[in-house]
């Protein structure tokens, strides 16, 4: 009823109810409440203790001996945290990568009258990741948005997105699209496992002692083995123009040599599906950076690669595996990931180029060439050698 209508008839209610004694001033209405919640505190037994005179049989049981902590730990979120990814014991090929991939999957659905386990699914994606699979760094990625069976993160899974989008995954790019770029250091499964013997050089076997040439900063490691010949397939003329001016740029020819035949195969005229172009694979952005005018000329290319080896060999100290990597994959990604990034395409590349040049795994440098990473000191050691 509106305050108009109770105006109008303002003898509707009356003689209805009884008055009654006026309300208690709102203070002492408080004060008498929490008088009344002391009282009724005290009235209550200790917490998880039976009231005075409760009969035994009606007491709750009381549990005896040591409580054990659950296994495995719960989250806050009441999901399970999966186990870092361990050690490895040898070197992982691509096959035994993908068998960890599809155990995973039929883990997480139940295929294959396997039992559903969504914790030991998570692992070995982890595992797979971490070795450039880029299936299995989304199918991890979608478990940690989507709480699936273990504990939710989108930081780590931001990061993992934005590795398999990398790799090609159209998916893993629209999602990274709408959750923005990954932040804070990469995960545990995408950073370069410890003992990576993949990447490892064979075992070494030390050429005879020589003199260091003049002009060297530093000396060849002595887990060089014997420089290999030329590539088969290597025209004459390249062989000749890479052996006379590769000093020029402080590199060893037969580096230069397996960076050629694993960029273009010798083909002066190849294009990538990335635009990259010519014998050594210059995109438009490098060949700019270092001077080279037409990149379909064999001597300006050339030139202009081995000017882009040298920078990179100053910047990463002159490790061929992280120097490979980075012509591959881009520096900023070796930086990134604190190592050889987890591409696939990637880690097989800077195998290639360790296996074509016997085992070259260090590399005189020259620190005038251009300040060392920053993140160098970050990074996790690669194995000098397969044991």
């Amino acid at each position: 009823m509106s305050n108009t209508a109770r105006a109008t008839h303002p003898a509707r209610h009356q003689g209805l109810t009884r008055p009654g004694p006026k309300p208690a001033p709102a203070p002492a209405r408080v004060a008498g409440l929490l008088l009344a919640a002391q009282l009724l505190w005290l009235a209550l037994p200790a917490w998880g203790q039976p009231a005075a005179g409760t009969p035994p049989s009606l007491q709750a049981p009381q549990p005896t001996g040591p409580v054990l902590s659950a296994d495995p730990v719960l989250t806050v979120d009441g999901l399970p945290r999966p186990a870092a990814p361990p050690a490895e014991t040898g070197p992982v090929v691509p096959a035994q990568v993908e068998r960890w991939r599809l155990e995973a999957k039929a883990l997480e659905y139940g295929d294959g009258g396997q039992a559903r386990d969504p914790v030991r699914a998570a692992e070995l994606y982890c595992r797979a990741a971490r070795h450039g699979d880029p299936e299995a760094q989304y199918n991890l990625a979608w478990m940690l948005t989507n709480s699936r069976g273990i504990e939710r993160d989108e930081a780590q899974a931001a990061h993992l997105f934005a590795a398999a989008a990398e790799q090609g995954i159209t998916q893993a790019k629209n999602i990274l699209a709408r959750m923005g770029a990954p932040r804070g250091a990469p995960p545990a499964c995408l950073r370069p496992p410890e003992d990576d013997l993949l990447l490892a050089a064979p075992a070494p076997v030390p050429p005879p002692p020589a003199a260091a040439p003049a002009g060297r900063v530093q000396t060849l490691s002595a887990s060089r083995l014997q420089p290999p010949a030329p590539p088969k397939n290597a025209p004459a003329s390249i062989v000749r123009f890479v052996e006379l001016v590769a000093p020029e740029y402080q590199l060893d020819p037969h580096l230069v040599l397996a960076f050629i035949a694993t960029e273009s195969n010798f083909d002066p005229l190849a294009v990538s599906p990335k635009n990259a172009q010519g014998l050594m694979q210059l995109i438009p952005g490098t060949a700019q950076r270092f001077g080279v005018r037409n990149v379909f000329d064999p001597v300006q290319n050339i030139r202009g690669g081995m000017a882009y080896l040298r920078w990179l060999m100053a910047t990463f100290e002159g490790d061929i595996r992280l120097v490979a990597a980075a012509y591959n994959a881009g520096e900023g990604n070796v930086e990134r990931y604190l190592g050889v990034p987890p591409f696939a395409e990637t880690r097989m590349y800077v195998w290639k180029i360790v296996k074509a040049t016997g085992g070259l795994i260090e590399h005189p440098f020259d620190p005038a060439v251009a300040p060392p990473s920053r993140v160098l000191p970050l990074m996790q050691p690669l194995p000098s050698s397969r044991r």
